[in-house]
């Protein structure tokens, strides 16, 4: 059920349980391009799909402050009200304010002196959804990174609440870094000068959104193949009893809304999307796009079992009729609200109760071949492969869990935690030296 992320094709048996993978397998992915890429880039589809999503605001970013992004170290910029926050939060060791004269050299080493605008503006776009919001970048959101924040969270109140974020972020330095691994448009030496300018043309954009509590057991992810939805799951691995009485209802909307607003609207035929249903679930909101590539988790599923699942059947007319109204109203897109999708069309049939009762006539059986069902995965109670969906997401890309509880326990905690870490080194450093000396 896990993604393979690796690729590797199976494990060696052994008395002991699961060893080694012994080979490797390709999986049979169409080739991954650049462009397909940029096309899941938030900034490609955001005002596509502008009415769908929740409120956002993109701000281009200048070659200045993607250098401060990919810089070694963590250096904030001195701000008074920022600077009270992060003294508030016991935070200042990480920009370096812990003393006078510290903060005197910081002053003179402002790493946002060449993009004090974006600085400003960052403070406004705060205040303007809110005061709270959640950062990203083109792909990725540093969630990987919520242990160095206060809030144990991607909620952020400052700037540099957002700049912590994204320069601890394993999942940012890949899209600044890493972007267009795998693709096969060119033949790119790794370091070479060609690798540098590819990278560096990409338009970066910081994307805030305005920060709302959302309940993790209604996100969804789903998989599209040629422009079909072909499977669909739940996004946070763990159990959710409620889920199961509203399975048929959920991938009827989901169905609908495909239909409605992604299936012809969006430029590639293989994509993955994430969407929101809350309550009372009926209207989906959007959350991301992802690519049909390795790099997206396929969670319940693996990529194999998605490149290799039956092909759906080709369009039918009905369902070509289901979608010409809205193609038809897709220049307006941005002004029609979901709110208006159940309304907009007729509700889905239900899968389940047409095969039961649609078992008396010949012709019926014949539609009933026709109709493919995307597969919709949930995490059962008694499912072994759950157990494992306990353990902390993105664990690999974690501090040691010393670093994690001390981030955790409230004033004075990191203080304590820097003052006892920095006296290990100077004792590690002194056993050297002596080390070196008795030599």
């Amino acid at each position: 059920m896990a993604a393979d992320l690796f690729g590797w094709e199976g494990f060696r048996s052994s008395p002991g349980g699961l060893s080694k993978p012994n080979t490797l397998q390709k999986l049979p992915f169409p080739p991954v391009t650049k462009r397909h890429i940029l096309n899941c880039s938030f900034h490609s589809w955001y005002l596509r799909y502008r009415g769908i999503t929740p409120k956002a605001r993109l701000l281009p970013l200048p070659p200045p402050f993607i250098s401060y992004l990919r810089a070694d170290g963590i250096v904030l910029p001195p701000d008074d009200n920022d600077r009270t926050e992060w003294s508030d939060s016991d935070s200042g060791i990480f920009s370096s304010t812990d003393n006078v004269s510290e903060t005197d050299n910081e002053e003179e080493e402002d790493p946002s002196a060449q993009w004090r605008d974006i600085h400003q503006t960052i403070k406004l776009i705060i205040e303007e959804l809110g005061g709270k919001i959640v950062p990203k970048l083109n792909w990725s959101a540093p969630k990987d990174a919520t242990w160095i924040a206060a809030t144990n969270s991607m909620e952020c109140r400052t700037p540099n609440d957002i700049y912590l974020l994204l320069k601890s972020s394993d999942f940012v330095t890949h899209d600044l870094e890493h972007a267009f691994d795998g693709c096969e448009d060119d033949v790119i030496t790794e370091g070479s000068e060609h690798e540098k300018l590819l990278t560096q043309s990409i338009p970066y954009f910081l994307i805030l959104r305005k920060h709302i509590t959302l309940n993790p057991s209604l996100e969804f992810r789903c998989f599209v193949r040629r422009r079909r939805l072909i499977a669909l799951c739940q996004r946070d691995l763990n159990h959710f009893d409620f889920l199961f009485s509203l399975q048929d209802k959920f991938r009827d909307i989901i169905q609908q809304f495909f239909d409605l607003r992604l299936r012809n609207s969006f430029p590639d035929e293989n994509f993955a999307f994430d969407v929101y249903i809350p309550p009372p679930h009926d209207r989906v909101w959007l959350v991301d796009i992802n690519p049909w590539a390795q790099r997206t988790d396929p969670l319940l599923f693996s990529w194999l079992e998605l490149l290799t699942l039956p092909e759906p059947p080709p369009l039918g007319p009905s369902e070509l009729g289901t979608i010409s109204l809205p193609l038809a109203l897709k220049t307006n897109i941005t002004s029609n609200p979901i709110r208006s999708l159940c309304n907009d069309i007729a509700p889905a049939k239900n899968y389940n109760s047409y095969k039961s009762d649609s078992a008396s006539t010949s012709d019926t059986e014949e539609d009933e071949t026709d109709i493919f069902i995307p597969e919709f995965r949930l995490v059962r109670r008694d499912d072994p492969e759950a157990y494992g969906f306990t353990t902390p997401q993105y664990s690999a890309h974690k501090l040691p869990r010393d670093v994690v509880d001390a981030s955790r326990g409230g004033e004075g905690s990191l203080r304590e935690f820097a003052t006892q870490w920095k006296e290990v080194l100077a004792k590690q450093n002194q056993e050297d030296s002596e080390d070196g000396t008795e030599d």
